[in-house]
């Protein structure tokens, strides 16, 4: 069973993620409560492993940057709170999953990408690719243009041969 990990002043404690409860109110705000333990007016999720482990290690703050607790795993967490948290995760990491690569064009060390991402077909620039390219994991790449936005390929075998190809020639 997954527990959710709290932290308090004088030690940390462990309760079932049975035992928290998400909500909204008003409509921006989200807040939490700890069944038989304490509410929360004003919190913020975030991913404690970014890359390597998107869906496990989500922290909670409170509206100081405190940490409430920790979620070990996402898939453990009842459809609603999950759809919550995946919402706010949205939120704050902006990050484009490409799907398709349409071009890549390199020269003085700056390549200029063409790609089809979940959010639409974007244009973007990446400066000196060896530094701004990162290999999260066995065959995941992620991009960070010259704007600070993250582009993620999540695994570079499942894009098609022409866009895999595109990659690896730059790369």
């Amino acid at each position: 069973m997954n527990q959710f990990k709290t932290m308090d002043s004088t030690q940390p404690k462990s309760i079932s993620v049975q035992d928290i409860i998400l909500f909204r109110s008003p409509p921006w705000v989200l807040r939490l409560t700890v069944r038989n333990d304490r509410s929360y007016p004003r919190i913020k999720i975030v991913r404690a492993a970014p890359l390597s482990f998107s869906d496990r290690f989500i922290s909670i703050l409170d509206d100081k940057d405190v940490e409430i607790g920790m979620i070990d795993d996402l898939a453990e967490v009842d459809a609603d709170t999950r759809a919550l948290i995946e919402e706010e995760l949205e939120k704050r990491y902006l990050t484009s999953i490409v799907k398709e690569i349409i071009s890549i064009q390199s020269e003085y060390g700056t390549s200029y990408w063409e790609v089809e991402t979940d959010r639409g077909r974007r244009d973007f620039v990446v400066q000196n690719v060896s530094e701004n390219a990162q290999w999260p994991g066995d065959r995941r790449l992620l991009l960070l243009d010259v704007d600070g936005n993250r582009f993620d390929i999540p695994d570079l075998d499942a894009l098609d041969h022409r866009s895999r190809k595109l990659v690896e020639n730059l790369l």
